[in-house]
C-alpha cells in the first residue's frame, strides 16, 4: 500500500458522497479502519466526516467517545477529505447570495453565455440558473491596441481614441477608453451591503492582462465590509469573459459555503492547532490543499477525483505501462476516465451547467448507474437518464420505486441478498424486496410482448436490459479512447464504485478488453485515493506572445519566477517533504481556437513537442502557422511520505503454481446470456487467499462490493486485489425471422456510436475553423438504398437532408462505382442545401467488391467555395452562380488517387469565369477539409466492417433496416395521438418578411401516416431565400424528432411515414439557377416555426439565424461570420428562454474577449432585449441587443429575418417584438438597415442589431402582471439529469450539438 504509514500515528482519508461518506483509516501496525455510514442522517449526528474521525478513533482507542463532545487529534499525523458540499451546492442552487460587478453594457452576458441551448430536442429549453443575484454594471471600458490574433496584428488601432495605454501582464498594450468611476462604483457596492449581499464577483473585460480596475474595485469593496470578493483576473488568468466571469461567480458563490463548512467541521477539535494535525481537501485536480486555502471554484469535483488518484496509484503498472481505463459506476451516474502514467487534466468545461475555467481532472459522468430507471418505448430498450436515485430508489427497496439496473441485477441473481445490509422497508430492517423487482420484470414482459409479438422471458428482458445499459456506458469510453486515437482493447479496466463490480466483466467484454482489476477497497476508493494523493500548488501566467527565437528564452525566465512562486508557496502552507515541479506552455497554432498544454521541461524541444502532440493528437501540421502561447503554467507537487511496498502487478508476477479452488461460502443460481440459470459458487472474498484463482460463473463478495466473474473469465485474489481475466462468450446466432427487441435497442447504440465517432474523425483531422472549432458538419451511414441509418446530432439544418445527396448519387453512378470510389456533390439540385456545404460520399462494397452493403457520407460547411462575396453567403445574391463552386457530382477519389488537380479546376477557375466572382479564396483548406471529410467516412466504414465481423453482415444489415422501423413507429404513435386530440387535418400558414407565404396542411391518417402539404406556398423569390426541398425534409424530421419527446434514432425512420407535397417553382422547390445561401439559415427557420404552429406546439421562436459579417479583401484581409440568438416560444407549460438559440441552429458565439482579440472591432454591448419577448400567461424570451462598433473601415452585412412579420404568439398570446438592425454612423447619424442589406463602414461607427423575442401563450389574465424578463417567472418543469463531471467527452458531444 503506497501511504502506509509510517509516523506511528493515524491517517485518516474521508470522502464524503452524495449518500454515502466513506472513510479509511490506516492504523500503525494494525489493520486499517474502515467505515461508511450515511452523509446524511440528522437522528444521529449532524456531520458526517464528524462522525467518521469520531468512530475511527473510538476503534482506535477501544473506549467509547461519545457524539457531540470535542475529538482530540494528537495521534492523528493528517486528515485528508473529499466533499460534495461545493457541489451539491452547486447543483441545488443553495450558495451564498452573490452579486456580479461586470463591464457596463454586459449585464447579461453570462445569462446568454456562448448562447447554444442545452438539449438540441427540448422545446422547453431549460438553461441552467444563473448564480448571481444582482448585477451591477461598471462604468470602465479598456481595449487592445492590436489584434493580436490576427493577419493585422502589428497595425496599432487608434480609434475609438484612448484616455492613456499601459503595457498589461501578456505584454499586450491596452488602451483605457473610459477610466473606473471610482464613486459611482463605491455608492453601488454601499447599496449592495445595505441589501445584506456579502459576497461579490468581480469580471471586467480584458481584466486578464488589465486587472488594475478590479483590484480598484476589491479595495473598494473591502472598504464597505464585504466578506468574500472573487476576481475574475485572480480566479482565472485565461482569456474569455464567460468563462473567466462564471469562474469567479462560482468561487464568489461556493467559497462562502465551503468555509461555513469548514469551521463547523474543525470546531469538532480541541487540539487542532497544538496537534500539528494537517488538515487537507482534494480539489478538482487531484491535488490536495490546506483546508485553509481550499476554495469552491477547485473542489467541485473533489470525490471523483479521489477516485482517479485512487486507480491511478493502484491500477497502473509502472515496469508494463498498459495504459488504465476507470470506470467507477454508482447509484446515479457512472463516472469514466483514463490514466496513461500522468493525470489527464482539461481546463475549460462545463460544470453543473457554469462553463468554468480551472484545472479539472478530465472525468466524465454518464447517466447511467445503478438506479437508471428501464422502460419500455418505441420498440426500444432504454436505460436512464432518468434515475431512481435514493428515494424512492429500485423497486426492491421496498418505497414504490420504478425499475432500476439494481433491480435487474437482484432479479438475475447478480447481488445476494443475505449478504446486502437490511436497511429497507417503513422500520429500515428488511432485506431486498426480490419479488417487487420480479413482479415489476413480469409486468414489462408481458407488455413487450403483446407489442412485439415476442416470448420473452422476465430473465431475458432483464438481461437485454443490463446489455442495454452496457452498451450505454461503452459508448462514452470509446469516445474517451477510440476518439483520440488510442485501442480501446489495449487497455485495462479499472472497475470501482458501489455498483461497478457486477458489470465489470460484461463491459471489458463489449471492449474487447482482456484484464479488469478491482481493488479491495473499490467500492470506497476514492477515499482510498485521496490518502494516496499529492499536495499541489499550481501557478499560471497569461500570455500572448508567439514562440520562436526571441521570445523562447524570455518564456523560460518566465517559468523559472513562476516555479519559484509556486514552491515558496508550497513551503508557506507548511509543506516539508519532497517537491517536484512541471512546467507547462498552453500553446495552439495561429487561427486556431484549439490549444494544447505542452509539457515545458527545462531541456526539452518545446516547438517540436508541440508540433508532434498537434499531429498525434490531430493528424495534420499547419504550415507557415505561427505558434501562440496563451498561458504558463507550473504545478508544484509536494510528496507524501510513501514507502516502497510490492505492488500488485509485481505480486501477480511473483505468483507461481495454483492454489487448490477453495470452497465457497454458499451458491445461488444466475442468469447468464446463452447459458440461462447457472447454480453459482459464491465466495466470501476475506476467506480467499492471495494465488487462489476462481473460474467464472462466480459471485465474489465483501460488505461494501459484489463481483460477478463471468463464465469462462478468471479472478487471480490478490492481498489488495482482485484481478479477472475475461474471455469474452462467444457471439450466440442471432435469428432474424423475428425482430430481437434487446438486439434491436443495442445496435441503436452501436449505428450512433459509429456516426459519432466520424464526427469526432472529421473534427480531429480538418484544418479550417468552421470544421474543426464552429463543428459545422455532420456524419451519416445509409443503407444500400440511401436511407439514413444513424446520423450523430451534429447540425439540425443536415439532419435528412444528406439522404437526398446519396440518392442523387446512387441513381448518377448505378452500376458504374468500385471500391474505394469516393464522390463529391453540393449542387442543391442534388440533395444540397447551398453550395459551401460540400458532401462526401463513400460506397462500401461487399467482400466480393461486387454489390454495395452501405454508404458513408459526411458533408461540412466551407468557410468559402468562391463567388462575389469571401464566406460565398452573400446578402444580396440572386442567382446561385453568385454564391460559388457547383459541383453536382465529382469523382473525388479512384484507386486511391485524390483527383486535386480536376477539383482545383472545379473550385478555383470555374467559378472565376462568372462577372464579379472569384474561385474559392482557401483552396488549400477545402483540399484539407474534403480529405477529412473521406478519413472521416472511412472511419465509419473500419466500424461498421467490426460490427459486421461481430454479429455478421446480414445481422447488421437486418437492424438497419429494424432501427428505422424503431423511429417510424415513434412518429406514427405522434401522429396518431395529434389526430386523437385536435382531429385529422392541421393547418398553418406564416409569413417571410417580404410577404411570401409558407403554407401547411398536415392530412393525417389513421394507420399514423400523414401528408404534409406545402401547396399555396409562394413562388421563388428573386433573392437568396429559396431553399431546396432537402431542406424541407430536415426542417420535418427536425420538429417531429423534437415533438416526440422521447430520445429516438435520428434516421430515415423519422419521415418515412410523411408524404411531402412542394409546388415546383416554389420557395421550397426553386428552379437550379436560384439563389439559395439563406434558405439554408433563413427560411428553414421559419420553416420549423410553421409546423410547430400547425401541430400546436408552442409560439413561434425569434425565427431567424441573424446572420452577421465582416471584414475586407486584399492580401491581408479577413472575413468574420457569426449568427446571433434571440427569444424562444412559450409553450403550454413553459416560459420562452430568452438570449438562446432556436430550431434549426445552435452556434455558438465568439467570446467578446476573442473577438476583440481577433478583429479591430468593439463589443459595445450584448444584453438582453427587456420586453421584447411577447406577453401572455407564459411569457415568450427576450431577443438580444449586439452593438459592434469598428475601428477601422470595412465591409459589413446582415442577413435577417423577423423584421417585417413578428413571431407570432399562440393561444391568446401576443406576437414577439420585430428584430431591428441599425447603422450608427460615426457622426449620430442613425440608418435602419432593414433585414438584409451589406455596407461600407468607417471606424467609429456601429452596428447595432436588435433579435427578435419569441412569442407568448395563452392569455394573460392577472393585470397586475410585469413582462419585464423571463427569467422573473417560475418555471413548471425543471432540469433532468446533470452531470458533473464534463471531461473531454462531453466536451466533444455539445461542441456536436452547438452548430
Amino acid at each position: 500500500m503506497p501511504a502506509r504509514t509510517t509516523s506511528g500515528r493515524l491517517r485518516i482519508s474521508i470522502d464524503r458522497g452524495g449518500t454515502f461518506t466513506d472513510c479509511v483509516a490506516w492504523v500503525p501496525g494494525q489493520n486499517d479502519i474502515i467505515i461508511k455510514i450515511l452523509s446524511v442522517d440528522p437522528r444521529n449526528y449532524a456531520d458526517a466526516p464528524s462522525e467518521a474521525i469520531r468512530q475511527v478513533l473510538q476503534q482506535y482507542y477501544c473506549q467509547p467517545i461519545p457524539r457531540g463532545s470535542k475529538m482530540y487529534l494528537k495521534d492523528v499525523e493528517w486528515i485528508r477529505m473529499g466533499t460534495t458540499v461545493a457541489t451539491n451546492a452547486l447543483l441545488e442552487r443553495k450558495g451564498e447570495p452573490t452579486a456580479l460587478l461586470i463591464t457596463e453594457g454586459f449585464k447579461d452576458l453570462l445569462h446568454i453565455g456562448n448562447q447554444s441551448r442545452p438539449h438540441m430536442f427540448d422545446l422547453a429549453i431549460r438553461k441552467p440558473d444563473v448564480l448571481y443575484s444582482k448585477v451591477v454594471e461598471v462604468s470602465e471600458r479598456v481595449a487592445l491596441e492590436q489584434c493580436a490574433e490576427s493577419r493585422r496584428s502589428k497595425q496599432s488601432l487608434t480609434s475609438p481614441a484612448p484616455l492613456y495605454s499601459v503595457v498589461g501582464v501578456t505584454g499586450e498594450v491596452v488602451h483605457i477608453l473610459k477610466a473606473l468611476d471610482v464613486e459611482k462604483i463605491r455608492h453601488d457596492l454601499k447599496e449592495l451591503a445595505q441589501e445584506g449581499y456579502k459576497a461579490v464577483a468581480v469580471c471586467l473585460m480584458h481584466s486578464y492582462t488589465f486587472p488594475d480596475h478590479e483590484k480598484q474595485i476589491l479595495a473598494l469593496a473591502r472598504e464597505s465590509g464585504f466578506k468574500h470578493i472573487s476576481l475574475s483576473s485572480e480566479v482565472s488568468q485565461r482569456t474569455k469573459i464567460v468563462p473567466r466571469g462564471n469562474s469567479a461567480t462560482v468561487d464568489a458563490y461556493l467559497t462562502p459555503t465551503i468555509q461555513r463548512y469548514l469551521h463547523t467541521f474543525t470546531s469538532n477539535f480541541q487540539d487542532l492547532e497544538s496537534s500539528n494535525t494537517k488538515i487537507e481537501f482534494m480539489q478538482s485536480d487531484g491535488g490536495l490543499v490546506p483546508h485553509k486555502k481550499l476554495s469552491g471554484l477547485k473542489s467541485i469535483l473533489s470525490g471523483p477525483a479521489g477516485g482517479v488518484v485512487g486507480y491511478a496509484e493502484t491500477s497502473y503498472d509502472i515496469r508494463d505501462p498498459v495504459p488504465v481505463i476507470g470506470f467507477d459506476m454508482g447509484g446515479t451516474s457512472t463516472d469514466v476516465s483514463r490514466y496513461n502514467g500522468a493525470l489527464e487534466h482539461i481546463f475549460e468545461t462545463t460544470t453543473a451547467g457554469v462553463v468554468v475555467q480551472s484545472p479539472q481532472l478530465d472525468i466524465n459522468t454518464i447517466a447511467a448507474g445503478g438506479g437508471s430507471i428501464l422502460t419500455w418505448k418505441n420498440g426500444l430498450l432504454t436505460v436512464g437518464p432518468e434515475s431512481a436515485s435514493s428515494h424512492p430508489g429500485p423497486a426492491c427497496y421496498r418505497k414504490g420505486g420504478p425499475l432500476t439496473v439494481t433491480d435487474a441485477n437482484l432479479f438475475l441473481g447478480r447481488l445476494v441478498p443475505r449478504f446486502f445490509p437490511s436497511v429497507f422497508g417503513p422500520n429500515e430492517n428488511e432485506p431486498l424486496d426480490y419479488d417487487a423487482s420480479r413482479d415489476k420484470f413480469q409486468e414489462i414482459t408481458d407488455r413487450i410482448n403483446k407489442e412485439t409479438g415476442k416470448s420473452l422471458s422476465p430473465e431475458e428482458v432483464a438481461d437485454g436490459f443490463i446489455k442495454v445499459a452496457t452498451a450505454a456506458m461503452c459508448g462514452p469510453i470509446r469516445a474517451l479512447t477510440e476518439g483520440r486515437g488510442h485501442d480501446t482493447s489495449k487497455h485495462h479496466l479499472a472497475c470501482f464504485g458501489g455498483a461497478g463490480g457486477q458489470h465489470a466483466c460484461s463491459i471489458a467484454e463489449d471492449l474487447r478488453i482482456k484484464r479488469v482489476l478491482v481493488h479491495k477497497y473499490s467500492s470506497i476508493l476514492s477515499a482510498y485515493g485521496i490518502g494516496l494523493a499529492d499536495v499541489v500548488h499550481e501557478e499560471q501566467l497569461p500570455c500572448a506572445k508567439a514562440l520562436d527565437v526571441e521570445t523562447s528564452p524570455l518564456l523560460m525566465l518566465d517559468l523559472e519566477k513562476l516555479e519559484l512562486k509556486a514552491m515558496e508557496t508550497l513551503t508557506d502552507n507548511g509543506f516539508r517533504g519532497l517537491t517536484t515541479c512541471s512546467r507547462f506552455l498552453s500553446m495552439r497554432y495561429d487561427g486556431s481556437d484549439t490549444s494544447l498544454m505542452i509539457s515545458a521541461d527545462k531541456n526539452s524541444d518545446i516547438r517540436q513537442s508541440f508540433i508532434d502532440a498537434h499531429h498525434r493528437e490531430f493528424g495534420f501540421t499547419p504550415v507557415n502557422r505561427a505558434i501562440l502561447v496563451d498561458e504558463l503554467r507550473i504545478r508544484a507537487i509536494g510528496k507524501g511520505s510513501a514507502t516502497e511496498e510490492l505492488t500488485a502487478f509485481d505480486e501477480l508476477r511473483s505468483l507461481s503454481g495454483s492454489l487448490p479452488q477453495p470452497k465457497p461460502t454458499i451458491s445461488q443460481v444466475v442468469y447468464f446470456n446463452q447459458l440461462g440459470w447457472l447454480s453459482t459458487p459464491v465466495f466470501h472474498l476475506g476467506t480467499l487467499e492471495v494465488g487462489v484463482r476462481v473460474t467464472g460463473p462466480a459471485l465474489i463478495i465483501d460488505r461494501t462490493q459484489t463481483i460477478l466473474v463471468n463464465p469462462k473469465s478468471i479472478a487471480t485474489i490478490l492481498s489488495q486485489m482482485v484481478v479477472l481475466d475475461v474471455t469474452a462468450q462467444t457471439q450466440a446466432n442471432i435469428d432474424l425471422a423475428t425482430l430481437d427487441p434487446v438486439h434491436l435497442s443495442i445496435f441503436r447504440h452501436r449505428f450512433m456510436g459509429v456516426a459519432e465517432q466520424m464526427g469526432r474523425a472529421l473534427q480531429k483531422t480538418s484544418v479550417s475553423a468552421n470544421i474543426k472549432e464552429r463543428l459545422d458538419f455532420s456524419c451519416a451511414i445509409f443503407t444500400p438504398e440511401g436511407d439514413l441509418v444513424a446520423n450523430a446530432p451534429h447540425v439540425p439544418a443536415m439532419i435528412g437532408s444528406m439522404a437526398f445527396a446519396v440518392r442523387g448519387q446512387i441513381d448518377r453512378w448505378r452500376g458504374k462505382l468500385q471500391d474505394g470510389d469516393v464522390l463529391l456533390s453540393n449542387a442543391p439540385d442534388c440533395g444540397g442545401v447551398h453550395l459551401p456545404d460540400l458532401t462526401v460520399i463513400t460506397p462500401v462494397f461487399d467482400d466480393d467488391g461486387k454489390n454495395i452493403i452501405f454508404w458513408a457520407a459526411s458533408r461540412g460547411h466551407h468557410a468559402d467555395v468562391g463567388g462575389i462575396l469571401p464566406g460565398s453567403m452573400p446578402p444580396t445574391s440572386r442567382e446561385l452562380w453568385e454564391e460559388g463552386a457547383y459541383i453536382d457530382s465529382f469523382l473525388l477519389v479512384r484507386d486511391e488517387v485524390f483527383a486535386e488537380q480536376e477539383l482545383t479546376k472545379i473550385m478555383f477557375e470555374e467559378p472565376a469565369k462568372y462577372p464579379g466572382c472569384s474561385g474559392t479564396r482557401c483552396l488549400g483548406d477545402n483540399i484539407s477539409d474534403l480529405k477529412a471529410q473521406a478519413a472521416a467516412n472511412y472511419t465509419g466504414i473500419r466500424l461498421i466492417r467490426q460490427l459486421i465481423v461481430e454479429y455478421t453482415m446480414d445481422v447488421v444489415l437486418y437492424y438497419m433496416k429494424a432501427i428505422q422501423d424503431s423511429a417510424e413507429l415513434a412518429i406514427r404513435n405522434l401522429l396518431k395521438d395529434v389526430a386523437g386530440r385536435t382531429g385529422s387535418i392541421i393547418e398553418a400558414t406564416d409569413y417571410m418578411d417580404d410577404g411570401t407565404p409558407i403554407c401547411l396542411q398536415i392530412s393525417i391518417n389513421t394507420d399514423g401516416s400523414a401528408v404534409f402539404d406545402f401547396t399555396g406556398t409562394g413562388p421563388e423569390v428573386y433573392g437568396n431565400w429559396n431553399a431546396p426541398i432537402a431542406i424541407c425534409n430536415s426542417a420535418i424530421i427536425y420538429s417531429l424528432r423534437c415533438l416526440v419527446k422521447s430520445d429516438i434514432p435520428l434516421n430515415q425512420g423519422c419521415i418515412k411515414p410523411i408524404k411531402v407535397v412542394i409546388p415546383e417553382g416554389s420557395l421550397l422547390s426553386p428552379n437550379p439557377e436560384a439563389a439559395v445561401c439563406a434558405g439554408n439559415v433563413l427560411t428553414s427557420q421559419r420553416l420549423v416555426d410553421v409546423i410547430f404552429k400547425a401541430f400546436g406546439a408552442m409560439a413561434a421562436s425569434q425565427g431567424c439565424m441573424n446572420n452577421f459579417t465582416f471584414g475586407i479583401d486584399g492580401k491581408e484581409g479577413f472575413g468574420y461570420y457569426e449568427t446571433i440568438c434571440g427569444g424562444s416560444g412559450a409553450g403550454p407549460s413553459w416560459h420562452g428562454t430568452s438570449g438562446v438559440h432556436t430550431n434549426m441552429t445552435n452556434t455558438r458565439i465568439t467570446d467578446p474577449e476573442s473577438l476583440e482579440r481577433r478583429y479591430p472591432v468593439l463589443l459595445r454591448k450584448f444584453s438582453l432585449r427587456p420586453g421584447s419577448g411577447g406577453n401572455g400567461y407564459y411569457l415568450g424570451g427576450n431577443g438580444v441587443i449586439r452593438d459592434i462598433e469598428f475601428r477601422i473601415p470595412m465591409t459589413t452585412s446582415i442577413l435577417s429575418e423577423r423584421r417585417s412579420i413578428a413571431p407570432y404568439g399562440m393561444n391568446g398570446g401576443d406576437s414577439g417584438k420585430r428584430g431591428l438592425n441599425q447603422w450608427i454612423k460615426g457622426t449620430g447619424r442613425t440608418i435602419n438597415l432593414g433585414g438584409k442589406n451589406s455596407v461600407r463602414v468607417s471606424a467609429g461607427d456601429r452596428v447595432v442589431i436588435n433579435t427578435p423575442g419569441g412569442g407568448g401563450y395563452g392569455r394573460n389574465t392577472e393585470t397586475s402582471r410585469v413582462m419585464a424578463s423571463c427569467e422573473d417567472a417560475p418555471r413548471e418543469a425543471t432540469l433532468g439529469f446533470t452531470p458533473i463531471a464534463n471531461g473531454s467527452v462531453e466536451i466533444i458531444r455539445s461542441l456536436g450539438e452547438s452548430v
